[in-house]
């Protein structure tokens, strides 16, 4: 018999591996391939002409189908039932529903006892011990892998550096460009010494925060995350909770925190009122946290634990890192749909690469991420966190850069600043003119950089050693010679 804990789902042993000791599932549904050494009835041989769809196909119909027809589907067969109970099915009805829309309700502890309103005691599964489906297992493991692997046998060469402190001129001078952990930085805060997840609760049980596509209570949000088996457990990341907490920020003897002094200027506090969105307030249950990307804006970025437990694994911006894939234009990123499973499937390949970097943060440490550094975040234990994104002096180029040539991509400003490269160059020019200059020459020599290596590359750079001819570089045949100098990749 499952002891099913106080979160109401199986209790899992820690192992090396994290996937070694995921229970039994509950209803008693296989991965696929013990099929091969299983004998009596397959449960698929039941479901008449809808057994010669593969079960990503089926997944993929069902999506379509509304509460009561759902429920019906698993009345017809053992792997139907199977099927009709997958959360994430319901998790999307939710969300459609009405319920859905409520900041307050009862939460179950899945999201299908949530919608159907059936309390611990009235739920009742069949067992499925003829259902093989990877489809239908492998979210289950998601939801149970053990995480203590992360946090042994990081190589010593992965591992990201530590300091109590750091001034200014050490972080402008040596690591603006790298990420570190201090551990003494933020101990001061009136935050860290007092806030936790139970005073926050007694506090603020009636406020509405934002949690993905939700807005809920904190009180609901707390009944959530101590009891959900989710793959991807919702993750609180509110912007306004400032406001909507009265928090000072910064200044004043009743200030909350206060960013630290080693980061020095923050560039885009020259924006006043009109900078995009900078701070969030985390919180989250063991599992949840944020996969792989990068900063918006070209901003770094730190990241402060309050309470709890978070391991980052992180890759600089030119690397390739397993599993995840963007677009030529980098506006576009594709990777796994959960962290459990990109850890499942590609963390001992990337642990591997170099310039990998990883470490644990701890409650009271404060992580650097600097510009353009792809990272991903997993909460080892529940916790709270607070972050905010900046740009310090010596990424003024990268910010300049991305505002004016990716346009596209600038998130996080409201609707009235409708040219953000232009109000920020605006408002550096008032203030420090010498750095805007230098940060545009800066721009500037990147771009001739570019350039002459697209030259070299296609054969049309006079080269000094060959006597001033050209070199016969590798080139493409692009059905015309006169390309513009927009068209250089």
């Amino acid at each position: 018999m499952l002891d099913l804990g106080t979160s109401g789902c199986p209790v899992t042993d820690t192992s090396a591996t994290g996937a070694s000791s995921i229970p039994p599932h509950p209803l008693g549904l296989k991965p696929l391939g013990n099929k091969y050494f299983a004998g009596g009835n397959d449960a698929r041989e039941s479901m008449g002409a809808l057994q010669a769809l593969p079960d990503e196909m089926l997944m993929l119909l069902v999506e379509y189908l509304d509460c009561r027809s759902l429920r019906r589907l698993g009345y017809a067969c053992r792997f139907l039932y199977a099927l009709s109970l997958s959360d994430d099915l319901w998790k999307s009805i939710f969300l459609e529903s009405d319920l859905g829309k409520k900041l307050s309700f009862d939460w179950h502890g899945s999201w299908r006892s949530t919608v159907l309103g059936l309390p611990a005691e009235r739920q009742h599964y069949l067992e499925c011990r003829n259902v093989y489906s990877d489809v239908l297992h492998r979210p289950f493991v998601c939801g149970h892998i053990s995480l203590s692997h992360l946090t042994s046998g990081i190589p010593v060469a992965n591992e990201i550096s530590r300091f109590p402190d750091l001034s200014y001129s050490e972080f402008a001078e040596k690591w603006s460009n790298k990420p570190f952990i201090l551990t003494e930085c933020i101990r001061p805060w009136p935050a860290y010494r007092s806030w936790d997840l139970e005073t926050l609760r007694k506090l603020f049980a009636e406020t509405s925060f934002r949690a993905e596509a939700v807005d809920w209570t904190f009180e609901t949000y707390v009944k959530y995350m101590a009891n959900n088996c989710d793959e991807s457990p919702l993750y609180l990341f509110d912007r306004k909770f400032a406001e909507k907490m009265k928090l000072e920020i910064e200044s004043g003897e009743d200030a909350a925190y206060w960013k630290p002094e080693c980061f020095g200027p923050d560039l885009f506090e020259l924006l006043g009122s009109e900078r995009p969105a900078h701070r969030w307030l985390i919180i989250g249950p063991e599992r949840s946290g944020s996969t792989f990307h990068k900063d918006p804006n070209a901003t770094s970025a730190w990241n402060a634990v309050i309470q709890g437990t978070k391991y980052w694994i992180m890759f600089p911006p030119t690397a390739d890192v397993p599993g995840v894939y963007v677009s030529r234009d980098g506006g576009e990123v594709t990777s796994p749909l959960s962290i459990a499973e990109w850890l499942l499937e590609f963390h001992a390949e990337a642990r591997r690469l170099p310039g990998c970097r990883e470490g644990v943060c701890k409650s009271g440490e404060i992580l650097h991420v600097p510009s353009g550094w792809w990272h991903l975040v997993v909460n080892l234990e529940a916790g709270i966190a607070l972050t905010q994104n900046f740009v310090p002096k010596s990424h003024l180029a990268d910010v300049l850069s991305f505002l004016r040539d990716k346009a596209d991509q600038v998130s996080g400003f409201d609707e009235g600043v409708t040219d953000p490269y232009a109000l920020f160059v605006q408002r550096l020019a008032e203030v420090y003119p010498d750095l805007l200059e230098s940060g545009l020459k800066e721009l500037a020599e990147r771009q001739l950089s570019k350039k002459r290596r697209w030259d070299l590359a296609v054969g049309n750079v006079a080269d000094e050693e060959q006597g001033g001819k050209k070199t016969a570089g590798f080139s493409f045949g692009f059905g015309s010679d006169d390309l513009e100098d927009d068209e250089i990749p």
